[in-house]
C-alpha cells in the first residue's frame, strides 16, 4: 500500500498560502482521477483527511497544522504497516525558485517544520518527498540585502497573482510526475521531472 501525504495548514483562512501547496496537489490529483465532487473522509483518529483512490492507495492532508503532520503520519503508517519506502509527502520548499519541483527519495528537512515533524515521529527516513518551489525574488533580495525576511510568515500568506500561474503549473506538472512514480518508479520520475 502506497501512502501520498500532501502537507498544508487546515482551516479556510489558508487555502490559498504557499504553506498549504501540498494540499492543492493532491486536491488536484483526485480531481483528475475521481472527478471534483469527491468529498475526503475525515478521520479523527487519524487526526486527517484521507481519501482511498484504489485498494493500495491512500492520499492524506494531515489535520494538524504544518508543525504536528509526523503526527498524522506516524498514527496512518503504524496502523496500516506502511514503510517509509511506500510514502510520498508533497509539499511547499523555500529553497527552490517558484515553481520548480525536485523529487528525491530521503535527505534532511532542510528547516521545513511539516518534514521535521515526521522524520522525528517515523523515528526513520526514506520517503519520497516532491518539493515544489515558492522561492521568490522578494525573498532572495531582502536576504542580499541584509533585509529581515520572516520566512514563516511568507510560507502562510497567499500566493502573489504573479506567482499564480507558475503555480498552477508547478501543480500540473506535480500531478504528472505522482502518475510516472506510481507507475514507473522513482528514477523513471526523476529523469523525466527533475
Amino acid at each position: 500500500m502506497k501512502l501520498i501525504v500532501g502537507l498544508g495548514n487546515p482551516g479556510e483562512k489558508f487555502i490559498n498560502t504557499r504553506h498549504n501547496l501540498g494540499f492543492m496537489v493532491v486536491d488536484e490529483y483526485v480531481k483528475k482521477h475521481l472527478g471534483p465532487k469527491i468529498i475526503w473522509e475525515s478521520s479523527k483518529d487519524f487526526k486527517s483527511e484521507m481519501l482511498k483512490l484504489s485498494n493500495d492507495l491512500w492520499l492524506v492532508k494531515p489535520q494538524t497544522f504544518m508543525n504536528h503532520s509526523g503526527v498524522a503520519v506516524e498514527n496512518i503508517c503504524r496502523y496500516y504497516k506502511i514503510n517509509p519506502s511506500d510514502l510520498i509527502v508533497i509539499y511547499d520548499d523555500l529553497d527552490l525558485p517558484l515553481g520548480k519541483i525536485k523529487i528525491r527519495m530521503g535527505g534532511s528537512a532542510a528547516g521545513h517544520h511539516g518534514v521535521e515533524s515526521i522524520l522525528e515521529r517515523l523515528g526513520k527516513d526514506g520517503f519520497i518527498r516532491i518539493r515544489i518551489g515558492i522561492g521568490n525574488l522578494k525573498s532572495k533580495m531582502a536576504e542580499q540585502k541584509d533585509h529581515l525576511f520572516d520566512a514563516n510568515r511568507f510560507v502562510v500568506d497567499d500566493f502573489d497573482q504573479s506567482e499564480k500561474s507558475k503555480i498552477r503549473h508547478a501543480v500540473k506538472q506535480s500531478i504528472n510526475a505522482l502518475d510516472v512514480l506510481i507507475k514507473d518508479g522513482l528514477e523513471k520520475v526523476q529523469t523525466q521531472f527533475n
